[in-house]
């Protein structure tokens, strides 16, 4: 029985800027622009999931069971001083969340 594995970036928080890079295992897995999301079948083991928005990087270890669905949740956000550093030069930093999904 097939796993999935499934990433969203959908989150009302996230900037809705810069793309989010993602791959599993060292090998391109999708390219998230806001609003997308992309499911995938995976056998069932262990894996390292890497997030990177150009400026930032976010690697979570999971583990997946023959025939379980896993989700995570990206959030491409702005820091403290980013809208001051996109004002004054034209950008600014980008930070990453990755969550989890409940079961």
């Amino acid at each position: 029985m097939a796993s999935r594995l499934t990433v969203n970036r959908n989150s009302p928080n996230d900037v809705q800027q810069r793309q989010v890079i993602i791959k599993l295992d060292g090998e391109r897995f999708a390219v998230l622009l806001y609003g997308q999301s992309v499911t995938r079948e995976i056998p069932a083991g262990s894996y390292r999931l890497r997030f990177d928005n150009t400026w930032a990087t976010k690697t979570v270890e999971f583990k997946i069971a023959d025939g379980e669905e896993v989700t995570y949740n990206v959030i491409n956000r702005a820091g403290r001083f980013t809208w001051w550093m996109v004002g004054v030069l034209g950008a600014g930093p980008m930070y990453l969340t990755v969550e989890r999904a409940a079961a």
